[in-house]
C-alpha cells in the first residue's frame, strides 16, 4: 500500500486519458446529441489535443502540484462549454491537496481525488443522481476511500474506483437530468447516458491502467487480485 506514485505516472495517466477521449470523440458527440448541445465530443477532443501539447512541453515539471495546476489551466482555456471549467476545477482543487514533491503515496492520491470532487460540487452545485459527471466521480472516490481504509494496494484501490465509476456512468441512463442542458428535457432525458459522466469514467479507467504499472524509476507493477 505504501508504494509511491510518481509524476512520470501522472503524466502517462493524463496522456492516456487524452488519447482515450480523442478516440471516443464520436461516441461522446452521439451521447451529447441525444440530450445536450452535441458539442461535448469536439470540445473535449480540442482540449485533449492542447493537453497533449502542454504535457510534452512541461516534461520537466518539478512537482505534482504544479503539474496539476498546469493541467487545470490548460483545460479551462482549451475545453469549450461547461466541461472546461469543471474539469479545470477538479484538477485545480486536486493540486491544493498535500503532496510530496514528485511523488505521492496512496493516501495522498486518494485525497487528491476527494479534493477534486469537493471542488466540482462547490462550483457546479450538482449532487449524486443529478445526471452529471458527479454520478461517476463521487462513487469512484468513495470506492477509493473504502478500499484504502481496508488497506488494499494501489491496484485494488484504483480498480475499485474504475468499477464504481463504470456503474455510476451506467446509472445515469436510468435517471432524469436535473442540471445543465439535459435538464430542459425533463423525463425525456431518462434512457440516455450522460456524456459528462462518460468522459469522467475515462479518467478513472485510464488511472487504473497508468498509475499501477511500471514507472520511470523501475518500480514493479501492481495488479489487482
Amino acid at each position: 500500500m505504501g508504494r509511491e506514485i510518481t509524476i512520470f505516472q501522472f503524466r502517462r495517466w493524463l496522456l492516456a486519458y487524452a488519447a482515450r477521449i480523442i478516440e471516443n470523440e464520436s461516441h461522446l458527440t452521439e451521447l451529447d446529441t441525444a440530450i445536450g448541445d452535441a458539442d461535448h465530443g469536439v470540445n473535449m477532443r480540442r482540449g485533449m489535443e492542447k493537453l497533449q501539447e502542454r504535457l510534452q512541453e512541461d516534461a520537466q515539471t518539478e512537482d505534482i502540484g504544479t503539474f496539476l495546476r498546469s493541467v487545470a489551466m490548460t483545460l479551462i482555456s482549451a475545453v469549450g462549454g461547461a466541461a472546461g471549467p469543471l474539469y479545470g476545477t477538479f484538477f485545480l482543487r486536486a493540486a491544493t491537496s498535500p503532496t510530496n514533491g514528485r511523488s505521492v503515496d496512496l493516501i495522498q492520491l486518494t485525497q487528491m481525488f476527494r479534493y477534486g470532487l469537493d471542488g466540482l460540487q462547490q462550483r457546479g452545485k450538482a449532487q449524486a443522481d443529478d445526471k452529471t459527471m458527479i454520478d461517476t466521480i463521487q462513487p469512484a472516490v468513495e470506492a477509493m476511500e473504502a478500499a484504502l481504509a481496508a488497506r488494499q494496494s494501489a491496484a485494488v484501490v484504483l480498480a475499485a474506483a474504475r468499477q464504481a465509476a463504470h456503474l455510476g456512468m451506467k446509472h445515469t441512463i436510468e435517471i432524469e437530468a436535473k442540471k445543465g442542458r439535459a435538464s430542459y428535457l425533463g423525463p425525456h432525458s431518462i434512457g440516455h447516458q450522460d456524456p459528462g459522466a462518460t468522459s469522467a469514467y475515462f479518467l478513472f479507467e485510464t488511472a487504473a491502467e497508468a498509475l499501477t504499472t511500471f514507472n520511470s524509476s523501475g518500480n514493479s507493477s501492481e495488479r489487482a487480485a
